[in-house]
């Protein structure tokens, strides 16, 4: 019976002490609308002063929810390095540019400067790049890379998973050509929003980096390029690889380097 109690009041306390995960409605001025948002606190948000925050972007054709609903281990990992972590809605296609095209997608303004500010404003946070990190799967792995390289001023981190890092190759994929034109008709446009042609803008160290793809994945030959010439620059960066697609059962287990990766970032500095 003793035991029993004890079974019962164990099984509580797990439900009890685990992260808190909330959906928000943020409202982009720039777009003039409104965009939701996943919210995950750790279980020790309460006790602490300030915490650093991941935000955490999704694929092409997913939303907001789609870290939350697809890798159960999200929350956990927040906890365990308590950490916050923010996950946008990039809506489709929108490849977290701001679109010289569509008012309605203006992504790098809404994630780079208001949902920063929006976060900042309501949630205990370390409100600045020494406690700001940013990543993402596919899509969302081009979009991290983008603005952790494009806003250094923002992120301290930034990392990627099956990241879409060169867009050129892939001229007719993935909405890229409604957001900036067409490749054929707009080159200049391809050429200065690709990833890897914004590694200009890095000196050594002055982003830590982590970049993750597996070996059959269709961005593989992109991130090798990426690695290749992080290494010609002499940027450090963290990068790893091994068997595997372009699918949730990978970036499950990415998703845990990375945040094990953002977490020694922001130890470090405190």
């Amino acid at each position: 019976m003793l035991l029993a109690c004890w079974l019962i009041f164990a099984t509580m306390s797990l439900d009890v002490v685990a992260a808190e995960v909330d959906t928000v409605e943020t409202y982009s001025e720039v777009m003039k609308k409104r965009i939701k948002a996943v919210i995950v606190k750790p279980v020790g948000y309460n006790q602490s002063k300030e915490m650093p925050v991941v935000y955490l972007l999704h694929g092409y054709g997913g939303n907001y929810s789609d870290w939350i609903k697809k890798a159960a281990d999200v929350t956990k990992l927040a906890d365990q390095y308590n950490i916050m972590i923010v996950c946008p809605d990039g809506a489709v296609g929108s490849w977290y540019w701001d679109s010289p095209i569509d008012p309605q997608f203006q992504y790098e303004t809404y994630v780079s400067k208001e949902l920063v500010a929006f976060v900042d404003g309501k949630y205990k946070t370390i409100r600045d790049r020494r406690g700001r990190g940013i990543t993402g799967l596919s899509m969302g792995g081009h979009g991290a890379l983008y603005l952790g390289i494009r806003h250094q001023d923002v992120f301290g981190t930034a990392g990627s998973m099956s990241g879409g890092v060169d867009i050129r190759p892939f001229p007719n994929n993935w909405d890229m050509a409604r957001r900036l034109g067409k490749y054929a008709e707009q080159p200049e446009r391809w050429e200065k929003n690709t990833v890897v042609n914004q590694l200009h803008l890095l000196t050594p160290n002055s982003l830590a980096l982590v970049i993750d793809c597996g070996t059959e994945d269709f961005f593989f030959k992109v991130n090798e390029n990426l690695h290749q010439q992080l290494l010609y620059r002499n940027i450090p960066h963290e990068y790893i690889t091994r068997p595997g697609g372009h699918n949730w059962p990978y970036w499950n287990n990415a998703i845990q380097y990375q945040l094990m990766f953002m977490n020694g970032f922001f130890t470090k500095l405190k």
